[in-house]
C-alpha cells in the first residue's frame, strides 16, 4: 500500500547567501512526498488556494509516483506562504513573513480511495489537525508525526494527546528540548518515548541525527556535501526518504513483519540523510526533480565508506 503524507503545501520566498528564490513551491508535505517517491508511491493530502497555479502542479508531474488527487484547491482562498532569510551560517534563519491562508481554515478531506493507506506521515501542522487526519486510517501499520516549536508552545496539550496515537516522532534538537526540558538528545528522546511513541528521531542539522528506540540507540552524521544552496525542506526530505524506505522494505518483507523494528529505522536514516543532502543543493525541488536512482546509490556507497571503518 502506498505511503500517505498529510501536511502543508506552500509558496516560499527564500533568501540565502547564494541567491534568492521568489514564490517557489515548498511546504512540508511537498518536500516529504518528493523525497519518499524515490522509494515508494506516495499519496498527498493538503489544501491550496486559488493562487496555486498550473506551474506548481506541473512540478509534481516530475515525480510520477506522487499522487496529487488528494490536493484540495479552494479558489477563494490563498495558499500558505512563507518567506525566510538564511544568514551566513545557514543553520540560522529569520522568518520574514508567514501567511497562513488555507491553514487557517478547516483541514482537507481525505479521499475515500486513500483511506486504505497503511503507512502514515503527519507532516508539520497543528496537532489537533494531525490527530483528526489520523483517524481516517484505522488500518494503518505505522504512523509517524513531525512537529515544531509553535505547536509545542501553543498546543502542547493537543500534541501530548497525539503522542499516544503515533509510533514515532521526528523533530529537531531545539524542539526536543522545548518539549521535554532536556538538552541532551538521548535523554530527550527517552522522555518522548515515555509519552507514547516507540521511537523518536532527533535531527541535529549539519551534525546529523539521533535515533532513540525502545530496542536501542542509533546515530548518523550528516552527509558532508560541499554544495549548500538552500537548506529549506532538508528535514522534510530526510523524513520522506526515511519513511519511503521503511514502507518499501516492510512491504517487501526485508526486515520481517515489524515496520518499526530498530534495524529498519536505522537503515532508513541513511536513506533519508542522502535524499536531504541532494535537496539542499538547489532551491525548491529543482535538484530532486532531476535526481537519478544511480546518484542516490552512489552517494549511499560513499556515505557507507565515510561512516564505517573496515
Amino acid at each position: 500500500m502506498p505511503l500517505i503524507v498529510t501536511g502543508t503545501i506552500g509558496i516560499d520566498t527564500v533568501h540565502t547567501p547564494t541567491g534568492n528564490a521568489e514564490a517557489v513551491l515548498g511546504g512540508s508535505a511537498t518536500y516529504f512526498a518528493a523525497a519518499a517517491s524515490f522509494f515508494t508511491p506516495v499519496r498527498m493530502v493538503a489544501a491550496v488556494g486559488g493562487d496555486f497555479h498550473d506551474g506548481f502542479r506541473t512540478t509534481f508531474t516530475r515525480f510520477p509516483r506522487v499522487c496529487i488527487q488528494g490536493i484540495e484547491q479552494r479558489q477563494d482562498s490563498r495558499t500558505f506562504a512563507w518567506g525566510g532569510k538564511y544568514l551566513d551560517n545557514m543553520n540560522v534563519r529569520e522568518t520574514l513573513f508567514t501567511e497562513l491562508g488555507v491553514l487557517a481554515e478547516h483541514p482537507p478531506l481525505t479521499p475515500q480511495e486513500y483511506r486504505d493507506s497503511k503507512y502514515i506521515f503527519l507532516a508539520n501542522t497543528h496537532p489537533s489537525v494531525q490527530l483528526e487526519l489520523l483517524e481516517n486510517f484505522p488500518g494503518r501499520v505505522i504512523a509517524v508525526a513531525d512537529t515544531m516549536n509553535l505547536w509545542i508552545e501553543t498546543a502542547k496539550v493537543e500534541l501530548l494527546a497525539l503522542m499516544s496515537h503515533i509510533d514515532g516522532l521526528v523533530l529537531n534538537d531545539e524542539e526536543a528540548m522545548l518539549l521535554t526540558g532536556h538538552r541532551n538528545a538521548i535523554t530527550a528522546g527517552k522522555a518522548i518515548l515515555d509519552l507514547g511513541p516507540s521511537f523518536a528521531i532527533i535531527k541535529k542539522g549539519e551534525h546529523g541525527c539521533v535515533l532513540v528506540h525502545r530496542d536501542g540507540l542509533g546515530a548518523l552524521p550528516a552527509f558532508p556535501t560541499e554544495t549548500v544552496v538552500d537548506p529549506t525542506g532538508a528535514g522534510d526530505s530526510f523524513a520522506g526518504g526515511l519513511l519511503g524506505y521503511m514502507a518499501r522494505e516492510h512491504a517487501a518483507g526485508h526486515f520481517g513483519s515489524e515496520p518499526i523494528a530498530f534495524e529498519t529505522i536505522r537503515a532508513g536514516l541513511a536513506h533519508g540523510t542522502i535524499i536531504a543532502s541532494y535537496t539542499i543543493e538547489s532551491f525548491s525541488l529543482d535538484r530532486l526533480a532531476e535526481l537519478r536512482e544511480e546518484e542516490i546509490d552512489a552517494r549511499l556507497d560513499e556515505f557507507r565508506k565515510i561512516v564505517c571503518s573496515g
